[in-house]
């Protein structure tokens, strides 16, 4: 199973794709549909991040595309742009046939770090290790990306597990803690 995550964003929206076989999943690609060419025409950044998903689509096949929702935020003006541009993604997603997902980013967190409230960087750290990645991706934009493609992964077969520590994080997800000689 290839998996399409998406990182919305009006000035840089993340992607990132992994597969699944056997079970483990195994870094593909990913970066970043970069929109600041268009900053004077919004309505040019969402047609750039509709056909960027349609063409990442047709590269890679995957059979589902998972989006962070929205979330709260202070300036109703970023919040409707941040809309727009998660709905241009979704609509190039579904007219290419693909199922949709959506995850909240402390859901992603949780899943990915075991915290909710983890930093970019404890993320980061975590999807590399889960993947098997020597390089930082260039963006986060594109490592947030790669952690919603992973959420899915880990939410899909599961009702969602509610983890209260670190401790029982690993009890629970043993195989996303990589062993290492001390």
């Amino acid at each position: 199973m290839i998996i399409l995550g998406i990182d919305p964003g009006s000035v840089k929206c993340g992607f990132g794709i992994i597969e699944i076989s056997n079970n483990k999943p195994k870094y593909i690609e990913c970066g970043i549909i970069d929109l600041k060419e268009h900053k004077e025409d919004f309505n040019l950044r969402l047609k750039k991040i509709y056909d960027s998903v349609s063409s990442i689509i047709q590269e890679f096949l995957p059979e589902v595309c998972v989006i962070e929702s929205t979330f709260y935020s202070k300036n109703a003006q970023s919040l409707m742009k941040l809309s727009h541009a998660r709905s241009a993604a979704i609509i190039s997603a579904m007219n290419k046939g693909l199922k949709i997902e959506e995850f909240s980013p402390n859901e992603i967190k949780r899943s990915v770090t075991g915290r909710g409230h983890a930093s970019k960087e404890q993320v980061l750290f975590m999807i590399k290790n889960q993947l098997g990645m020597i390089e930082n991706p260039k963006y986060h934009d594109a490592s947030d990306a790669l952690a919603i493609a992973l959420c899915y992964h880990y939410n899909r077969h599961s009702s969602k597990k509610s983890v209260s520590s670190w401790e029982k994080y690993i009890k629970i997800n043993p195989e996303k803690i990589k062993k290492t000689n001390q």
